[in-house]
């Protein structure tokens, strides 16, 4: 199906060529007639299947059919997302395909200055993209003005349900027009996904891609078993197989991430990182060096899982590997986009076992063990300081978690009803606490390294 026939406008359909596409998406094919009809929609679809465009384009189309009402220009659209990588990435397709219309936007999210932002809402927008923190920040200073909403999208809404962030998610909303049409984009239907919809959206309806939360097609997957003292090294001996020429790796923790970095950029391995305690400015010149090729390798945690959106990335490596495997999904995600090739390689060591078992049953299928050709497996362990790598959690006790026993209260990380709840040996079975506060940081609140400061200092917070 071409893109004309989805009766896009002329405006929109010269800057979907200029981008150069000619056929829709799935997703796109399905989500954009119900949203130009007036519909809620509840997206479900796997990473990299053309979720933005599916909302951004119907969107720009009535932003563009009809003229802003009310003095001052209050947003008429918002979209909501759970990181500021991801905020950065929606604003370039909306500014690629807003190209031929008239349109005011704003990108609202933490790391950075407030005052431009604050400027930018005062001056008068169409659409505002924004993290929940910092829009929430706004709005208690009277600055984000949303009364004049019009189309509310909550992209990433699993993620974001992960990251702690349904009470602001829920004041954002409160302050909304009752009258508007509510947009959900998830990578997976769980139960609370299907407990928000009853909260924010009238009759919506549900467009579904593919299978629940299953990896594309086009990624090619493979488990490397190997002993923790050996990762680093082997990683180094696969980056010199020059098919691993746009790497993206992924580390459980932000010293163990800047720690592989500092190996491959001694072997001469350009390499970039991307992780919360790294400023907004820093993060976004390494995805822009990755992009552009000058750096060869982008380190990176969970943080940047779905906030990257580069095409042509030929590896995903689990480093470490995920928790959660909604985590890996969405990590492997971004290798094998529109329909080209790539791969997933995760390290597997002997405590990995048993949630790569648990794993594949929840992707339904079988991940292949490999062994690197020419790589010593006997090499004996480097010396402390020169090991890559996050450091192991200590052993954890892996239970299923049955349907329904996803209470927030509970304190469990909210993944669905099929996923694993991982408990500290040292920790008396206590739940981790859950909050907003702690969560911020891993999506758009001041960098982490400021908490830490407050910590060293015996200061708390007080905001």
């Amino acid at each position: 199906m071409p893109f004309r026939a989805l009766n896009l406008s002329p405006q929109i359909m010269q800057a979907v060529r200029d981008a150069g596409y000619t056929e829709p998406t799935p997703i796109q094919v399905a989500a954009i007639p119900l949203i130009s009809a007036g519909h809620d929609i509840i997206g479900i679809a796997q990473t990299g299947t053309g979720k933005t465009a599916a909302f951004v384009l119907p969107i720009l189309m009535k932003l563009a059919a009809s003229k802003p009402t009310g003095q001052p220009r209050r947003p008429r659209a918002l979209v909501v997302a759970p990181t500021r990588e991801l905020v950065v990435q929606i604003e370039e397709n909306v500014r690629a395909y807003a190209k031929h219309v008239p349109l005011r936007m704003a990108t609202v999210f933490g790391g950075v200055s407030e005052r431009p932002q604050i400027e930018a809402l005062r001056s008068g927008v169409d659409l505002v993209v924004a993290t929940p923190g910092r829009l929430i920040d706004l709005m208690d200073q009277r600055v984000a003005n949303l009364s004049g909403v019009e189309f509310l999208v909550l992209d990433e809404a699993d993620r974001m349900l992960d990251m702690g962030f349904l009470p602001p998610i829920r004041r954002i909303v409160k302050a909304l027009p009752q009258k508007r049409q509510t947009l959900m984009f998830s990578a997976s239907l769980s139960r609370e996904i299907e407990q928000l919809t009853h909260q924010f959206q009238q009759s919506p309806k549900i467009v579904q891609i593919g299978r629940r939360a299953n990896p594309a097609e086009t990624v090619t997957q493979f488990a490397y078993e190997v002993r923790p003292h050996l990762k680093s090294a082997l990683l180094l001996h696969l980056l010199g197989d020059p098919k691993f020429d746009t790497v993206l790796v992924f580390a459980r923790t932000k010293h163990g991430a800047d720690k592989i970095a500092r190996r491959l950029e001694s072997s001469g391995i350009k390499t970039g990182t991307i992780h919360s305690n790294r400023s907004q400015n820093q993060r976004l010149r390494a995805l822009k060096d990755f992009k552009s090729g000058a750096v060869r390798v982008l380190v990176a945690t969970d943080i940047a899982a779905r906030g990257i959106d580069v095409d042509g990335i030929s590896h995903v490596v689990n480093y470490d590997f995920p928790m959660h495997s909604e985590d890996y999904v969405h990590r492997i995600g971004r290798t094998g986009r529109a329909h080209a090739i790539g791969d997933a390689i995760s390290f597997i060591t002997p405590e990995d076992q048993g949630p790569l078992r648990s794993l594949e049953r929840f992707i339904g299928r079988g991940i292949v063990r490999k062994k690197a050709e020419g790589f010593d497996y006997n090499q004996a362990a480097p010396p402390r300081d020169e090991r890559g790598g996050g450091a192991r959690v200590p052993q954890r006790k892996i239970e299923p978690r049955l349907p329904g026993n996803s209470s927030r209260g509970s304190g469990d990380a909210p993944h669905g009803q099929i996923g694993w709840r991982f408990r500290n040996a040292s920790s008396n079975n206590r739940p981790p606490r859950r909050s907003y506060r702690r969560h911020r940081g891993a999506g758009d609140a001041r960098p982490a390294f400021a908490e830490l400061r407050r910590a060293r200092h015996g200061r708390q917070r007080t905001r």
